[in-house]
């Protein structure tokens, strides 16, 4: 029992199934580790009562014998999936306090599959930023090293499992926030295709990037929990896909002979850090030994990215938030002569620095005489970019290069400059844009830090990425490593 926390969910799954220990005994474990590392800032709310009812009803249901197999397998929410039993904050002062009256669609169908939810996990306010250094409830701390960034905006997610708090946690990528955490963490995230998981119930941050996906150790555990929480959604979420939940993990153990991966010069100019470098070339050379073919691609226009993204999100950020008005729910100001002035100190008060900046930008930008120089021309280039990844995927069936250009940075080392976290993005931003499924797989180490190895897929291809980084961690050990002392 000392010992559980080191369990894979698959693992797990094991133990529990054969009645090893009860669902029960691990929510119990885990709810003491989390109670003991509250110096990381990764949880924003547990609930022990409604934790262990969970747990107790799914022994009841293994002791069925016809249980789901993540029955009783303990997972943490993102806290920008809305849930019943547990408070919904989005990072935000805005939201302090808030009770949703619903479940998200990938929380509930975790439920259904018969997982135990063990709390809400720190983010990065409304789920903008590359640090989780913007949570209005204090920032998270890396792991692998304290004085560092998890990354952003799932940083809580990525700080849990690598410090072995949870098993597995769900994520959201917008431009990058479950791969880029997952690189910093030594841990494996995927983003599936755009519309997979529905967004219904995941606080909007830019709804036509916006994609709910897990964070664990291992690709097997992620192939797991995307089968369970993704499928179509139509009646509540119009963005979802028709498409049918897949069994992701049924292709695990394919074989990669002769898949030509297509690695693009773009991710690996100037801006990337030698160690980075080293560890990718390293991870590539060896999915070359298991028979993957290399080959030279090029995504032209990857350093557009950057300011296409950010006029899109910043656009959609503020139109999505214009709904925190102080009038329904969350924050309201105490101090105000009319409505007008309501709104302002709500938003004021309610907003940090990081969302303020990107409501500006996005109202700047749609604003008339800018609507067509800015947000109309950046559209067109996202179809561009979009249209690259076709080109390029006629010569290739996965792309693959660093997920970021360094590793995890100093906390407080980019406060006085937001632009160095829009920059750390320019990798996992055009997948993104494009609605491309994309995941970070642990590819060793730089300076001790972890190094992510970013894998891209043609749409709906979730179960090639994870059959490549499955055949990667069969040969490799750098998934199964955790940080010291945890």
């Amino acid at each position: 029992m000392s010992q559980l926390h080191q369990l894979t969910v698959a693992q797990l799954s094991a133990w529990l199934c054969a009645r090893q220990v009860s669902a029960e005994e691990a929510a119990r474990h885990y709810l003491a580790r989390i109670a003991g590392r509250g110096d990381l800032g990764a949880f924003l709310a547990t609930d022990e009562a409604v934790t262990l009812a969970q747990a107790r009803a799914a022994d009841r249901r293994l002791a069925q014998g016809d249980a789901p197999l993540l029955t009783g397998v303990p997972v943490a929410h993102k806290d920008i999936f809305v849930t019943r039993d547990f408070p919904t904050t989005a990072g935000s002062k805005m939201l302090q306090g808030y009770r949703s009256p619903f479940e998200s669609t990938v929380t509930s169908k975790l439920a259904v599959a018969g997982m135990v939810t063990l709390g809400k996990l720190n983010c990065d306010e409304f789920a903008m930023g590359s640090g989780n250094e913007n949570s209005a409830y204090g920032p998270v701390r890396n792991p692998w090293d304290t004085a560092r960034v998890p990354g952003g905006s799932s940083g809580g997610s990525a700080a849990a499992v690598a410090a072995l708090l949870a098993p597995a946690a769900t994520g959201t990528d917008t431009g990058g926030s479950i791969r880029q955490p997952a690189s910093f963490c030594g841990l494996t995230g995927i983003k599936p295709t755009y519309g997979r998981a529905s967004r219904y119930g995941m606080i909007a941050y830019a709804s036509s990037l916006d994609q709910a996906g897990p964070l664990a150790r291992t690709a097997e555990d992620c192939a797991w929990l995307l089968s369970a929480m993704c499928g179509p959604d139509l009646e509540r979420d119009s963005t979802s896909l028709d498409a049918p939940a897949e069994d992701f993990a049924a292709a695990l153990n394919g074989g990669i002979d002769g898949l030509r991966i297509g690695v693009p010069r773009e991710f690996f100019g100037d801006g990337l850090a030698p160690q980075v470098r080293a560890a990718i070339e390293e991870a590539l050379a060896q999915l070359e030994k298991l028979g993957a073919r290399r080959v030279g691609i090029s995504l032209p226009r990857t350093a557009l990215s950057i300011p296409v993204y950010y006029i899109i999100a910043a656009a959609e950020a503020s139109s999505n938030l214009s709904r925190y008005d102080g009038v329904k729910f969350g924050h309201r100001t105490q101090n105000y002569r009319d409505l007008t002035q309501m709104y302002e100190q709500t938003r004021t008060e309610g907003f940090g620095d990081e969302v303020k900046r990107r409501i500006i930008t996005g109202a700047y930008v749609l604003s008339h005489g800018y609507y067509d120089a800015y947000y109309l021309q950046a559209q067109k280039i996202r179809r561009m970019i979009a249209d690259d990844f076709q080109q390029a995927f006629q010569q290739c069936d996965v792309i693959a290069g660093p997920v970021a250009p360094t590793t995890a940075w100093e906390r407080g080392e980019h406060r006085a400059d937001p632009l160095a976290d829009y920059l750390a993005d320019i990798y996992t931003l055009p997948a993104s844009l494009a609605g491309l499924p994309a995941m970070s797989a642990p590819a060793g180490f730089a300076s001790g830090l972890p190094v992510g190895l970013q894998l891209i897929g043609n749409y709906l291809q979730e179960s090639r990425l994870l059959n490549v980084a499955h055949r990667l961690q069969q040969a490799t050990d750098f998934h199964l490593r955790a940080p010291q002392g945890v």
